[in-house]
């Protein structure tokens, strides 16, 4: 199998969950959603004394608004388990995707696995009373997916996230880090294609993730989860359409310190997809540029943990295309 890297892989990476049976429709119209043009997060925040908004209530709202959780993972005990300490009493990374709305996406854009699931960090810093949820604005997903940023797709499903954000925090307020945007340092997504043989595209499919799970677990990056949209996308004409989350805890551990709303982008999810009738494999993640510009990340030993990991994938793909 010949693999041809266009790029170089995300520090961290992150899939899990199923599509939904029963998909809630996405409105397509045009819908106005504010952005703030100078941030590609938005942070959330409650007042909790009395500690009735739980990652819990909050998974409950969005099961309830039509979404698929993938993941509400709790990352305290990791933290201290392995470091030994956590600025944090609550750190979870949800991830959660909406199945029309990843249909509908696939059709028009075939690296919708870039957010599907999306990624939130919820989290209360050690000793405070007050919780907070990070998402990502539908401006930095278009921008990422180089999607038009007006697109009523990503605008509604947006719309439906912060919806969603408010009743799970009925008292809370938006705001956007003060920090401004860097201008970014390299790719904002990593690309790599595989031309695949008509008739054996299965076994090849599955002799490169065996080579590279093993590579990963040998690299200190985890699966978290695993995710396959070949049945609910054949509307969209993919033979497969596969997603993996893959984390590395340092890089999650070191960022949170300084920027606790880092998990927006985090776990982060690779995708591998073929069209039918097209013999090429396309893998694609967002990179740790994302991470570095839409955090404003300078600090010397954020970047160093990001580049670190980055090499190490880096490392991985290129064991792997030889």
């Amino acid at each position: 199998m010949k693999l041809l890297v266009k790029g170089m892989l995300c520090a961290s990476l992150v899939v899990s969950g199923v599509l939904a049976n029963e998909a809630v429709k996405i409105e397509t119209k045009k819908v106005e959603v504010k952005q703030v043009t100078s941030s590609d997060i938005e942070i959330i925040t409650s007042e909790n004394s009395d500690g009735k908004i739980t990652t819990k209530s909050i998974e409950d709202a969005f099961i309830k608004a039509g979404f698929t959780v993938s993941a509400n993972r709790d990352m305290n005990g990791p933290f201290k388990m392995q470091f030994k300490d956590s600025a944090f009493d609550t750190y979870n990374l949800f991830t959660f995707y909406k199945a029309d709305a990843v249909l509908e996406l696939a059709k028009k854009y075939p690296n919708v696995g870039l957010f599907a699931p999306m990624s939130m960090s919820i989290y209360t810093k050690k000793g405070e009373k007050s919780i907070s949820i990070s998402s990502l604005t539908a401006t930095a997903m278009a921008k990422i997916m180089k999607a038009p940023s007006d697109d009523a797709t990503l605008l509604s499903l947006r719309k439906l996230v912060k919806d969603t954000l408010q009743v799970a925090l009925p008292k809370g307020k938006f705001e956007s880090p003060s920090y401004a945007l860097h201008e970014p340092k390299g790719e904002l997504v990593t690309n790599f294609s595989m031309e695949m043989d008509g008739e054996e595209w299965a076994d090849e499919l599955d002799d490169l993730k065996m080579e590279f799970k093993g590579e990963l677990a040998t690299n200190g990056f985890v699966i978290a989860g695993f995710n396959s949209f070949a049945e609910p996308l054949k509307e969209a004409e993919f033979d497969f359409y596969e997603v993996y989350s893959i984390c590395k805890l340092p890089v999650i551990y070191t960022i949170a310190k300084t920027r606790p709303e880092a998990g927006a982008f985090a776990p982060c999810s690779l995708y591998l997809n073929k069209k039918k009738n097209d013999n090429m494999m396309h893998i694609g993640f967002p990179s740790v540029y994302n991470w570095m510009s839409s955090l404003a990340i300078d600090n010397k030993e954020d970047i160093e943990v990001l580049e670190s990991a980055q090499k190490a994938m880096k490392s991985i793909l290129e064991s792997l295309t030889e």
